[in-house]
């Protein structure tokens, strides 16, 4: 059954009305899902979900990275000299652990040999003691030979290996520290780079100068490696076969950096690498490290050390406790955490908790609001650069951040205030004083970094200059920080509680740009999670929501892909392999998150009666555990495409409530389950004050 909600474009439209007509179901044709069913795996779900929450009101689940992150923090402490040999020996059991069988490590779960991330196994494998002559690393050199060797590494690694001789750094991409001298017009200066890779190069760049060198063990050398004889021949960066290129003119300028470099003029290097140094200082403030995430903290320590500061300098001191709060200790491992996700775990939770009949009213809720708003920035970032106008107002994603907010934990952060301070849909000037300004403050915060194509990037604006894409140290694949559809339509339905409707000239564009960067197939991309899946979801639901007609040619066609692409077992699920170039869309196991996207973009789209809905539930409900949540080992979130993908512990459970929650709405008009009801089976929730 297809259902048609008929809008009008007009000022101040309510877009709670919109979202009510739209879930009126055909009785008749239901299928046969029992909501008794549904609604005993919401409770369940909820009480798993409030028994999470931390004291201080927030929540936060583990966050998966692969193991670049270990080996790198052996690497890390090893320049330090810091060599701990009990640490060392946890942190490669954790990388051993995730070999594959043939002897390579991938990037993510059966993901294919990736000789970048097996290189530094293998390396910090041999700084924790272990020798090639031992089976498993005999696996992986095998492994990585056949890749290539460390010649086929990206740049960062490359560059890791020079510090510790192992490489020769003329094979190096340079990165000039002179960039950070660059005027905000120019073409290439740091703020046109998107605002992790910025955070990443800036110390790296500061490294590429010092090029600092650390003595390691002879054992741990790695010669064999390389395919032919590393003293042969000087590394050099390969060029396109191409004469007229984008990347052979780059690999020109980086010859003439290089002559450069070993100059005994430079003019301009001092005070580049003091500026460079006096950038990540500021940085520092109100910070849990540089842009509170692992690569850049890394880089930092080490760009720190090269220009000459102690050991006990604040700021390598601070950046090394963030550090250490990244791991995960057990018996006999050690694994890292790219970051933390409390404001974005926090912000989703509340939106399923509420929407799955929880009462905003609880003690529960109504501290995870607070926290939530004690979270919003108030003093201007990077993002400024290209909104110098615009006052602070976002929310970021770790437990601070102040520097970089980004669209996408705002607009859920305020969608999750919007229900906890304005239950039964009142209208969101109504809320209390305090909660009302701080929305006020983000809403103009969202609507100020709106690109000019008409969507929205994550943390700057306007962040799509392709000729980044070229340059050779640009091999991490994420130099930019476009818009993308996920984000722009999850801002339209932020804009739909906020009675921000079609009229409204800001939304009329981001709907234009939804709509022309739609696939072929009917499916959209999804940048920040895994993938065509996550993308078309969240453009459904944000159509839906913001009274878009969900009955036009162009919506049944995703309405169609969707269907087209479940799996036997009723579920969905994406590798991150469909991230690359002629691989197929929305192919591989099942997976509870992936299946709960694609079932909320049909209920969006007035899907509710079909066989896959039917299954897709039956898949959700079926696979729920004793404990009231799901099974999920794949990586279904997006850091970097095609070089860093992520396993967020909890999309396993607050995505699959979410959706059954809305089922349960769209087919009843009611929320499913307040877990505080009489007859609910929940004693632990008997002093909430509601």
């Amino acid at each position: 059954m297809n259902m048609r909600v008929e809008t009008q474009d007009m000022p101040g439209l309510d877009q709670a009305v919109i979202h009510n007509a739209s879930r009126i179901p055909n009785l008749h044709n239901l299928p046969s899902i029992s909501l008794d069913a549904v609604r005993t795996a919401v409770r369940a779900a909820q009480n798993y979900l409030l028994d999470r929450q931390a004291p201080e009101g927030h929540w936060v689940a583990e966050l998966e990275g692969d193991t670049i992150l270990e080996s790198e923090y052996i690497l890390l402490l090893q320049f330090l000299g810091h060599n701990d040999p009990e640490k060392f020996k946890k942190l490669a059991n954790y990388i051993r652990s995730k070999q594959n069988p043939e002897g390579s490590w991938s990037i993510y779960p059966g993901g294919p040999s990736e000789v970048s991330a097996s290189v530094k196994a293998y390396f910090a494998c041999k700084l924790a003691g272990h020798r090639e002559t031992e089976p498993f690393m005999r696996r992986a050199r095998k492994a990585i030979l056949q890749m290539g060797g460390v010649t086929r590494c990206n740049t960062f690694t490359k560059l890791y290996l020079s510090i510790f001789g192992q490489y020769d750094w003329h094979g190096v991409p340079t990165i000039p520290p002179e960039m950070i001298l660059l005027p905000r017009w120019f073409y290439f200066n740091i703020y046109a780079m998107s605002s992790w890779s910025r955070a990443i190069l800036v110390p790296l760049a500061m490294i590429n100068s010092v090029r600092p060198h650390r003595a390691i063990p002879d054992h741990a050398h790695i010669d064999e490696l390389f395919v032919d004889e590393r003293d042969r021949h000087t590394r050099h960066l390969n060029w396109d076969s191409n004469l007229v290129t984008w990347r052979n003119v780059f690999l020109v300028m980086d010859r003439v950096l290089k002559v450069y470099h070993d100059s005994p003029f430079k003019p301009f290097r001092k005070l580049a690498l003091q500026r460079s140094l006096e950038w990540l200082l500021v940085r520092e403030e109100k910070s849990g490290g540089l842009g509170a995430i692992f690569p850049a903290m890394t880089h930092a320590v080490m760009a720190y050390k090269c220009m000459g500061l102690a050991n006990d300098h604040h700021a390598i001191t601070k950046e090394l406790k963030e550090l250490a709060a990244f791991e995960i200790e057990d018996d006999r491992t050690i694994r890292l955490q790219p970051c933390v996700s409390p404001v974005w775990d926090t912000a989703l939770s509340v939106n399923a908790l509420v929407d799955s009949g929880c009462p905003a009213e609880t003690d529960q809720l109504q501290r995870a609001g607070e926290w939530l708003l004690s979270k919003q920035t108030t003093r201007k970032g990077d993002w400024s650069v290209m909104a110098p106008n615009l006052e602070p107002g976002g929310w970021y994603f770790e437990m601070e951040n102040e520097f970089y907010p980004d669209v996408d934990d705002s607009i859920m952060v305020l969608m999750a205030l919007y229900k906890a301070y304005c239950p039964n849909d009142e209208h969101w000037t109504d809320a209390p004083a305090n909660v009302k300004a701080s929305m006020k403050r983000g809403l103009d915060w969202v609507f100020g970094m709106q690109c000019r194509d008409g969507g929205w990037g994550s943390f700057d604006k306007d962040n799509n200059r392709v000729l980044f894409q070229y340059v050779p140290y640009a091999d991490h694949n994420a130099m930019l920080d476009p818009s993308s559809a996920d984000i722009t339509a999850r801002t339209l339905e932020m804009c739909s509680y906020f009675s921000i409707g079609r009229s409204d000239p800001r939304v009329r564009r981001a709907i234009r740009y939804l709509y022309k960067n739609q696939e072929a197939d009917g499916s959209w991309f999804g940048r920040w999670g895994v993938n065509y899946i996550y993308g078309t979801w969240q453009v459904l639901r944000g159509l839906a929501r913001i009274g878009e007609n969900m009955h036009t040619e162009r919506i049944q066609r995703a309405v169609q892909w969707l269907h087209s692409v479940q799996n036997e077992d009723g579920g969905w699920g994406e590798t991150c392999q469909s991230y690359e170039p002629d691989s197929p869309k929305a192919s591989g196991p099942s997976t509870p998150s992936q299946t709960a996207w694609a079932l909320m973009g049909l209920f969006n789209a007035g899907d509710l009666t079909s066989g896959s809905v039917k299954r897709g539930v039956d898949y959700l409900l079926n696979n729920q555990t004793e404990a009231g949540t799901w099974h999920e080992e794949w990586f279904t979130g997006t850091g970097f495409p095609r070089v860093f993908y992520l396993r967020y512990h909890f999309y396993r459970h607050y995505f699959p409530l979410w959706a059954l929650a809305q089922y349960h709405e769209f087919t009843t008009g009611e929320r499913a389950q307040n877990p505080l009801a009489p007859d609910a089976e929940t004693s632990r929730f008997a002093n909430l004050e509601v």
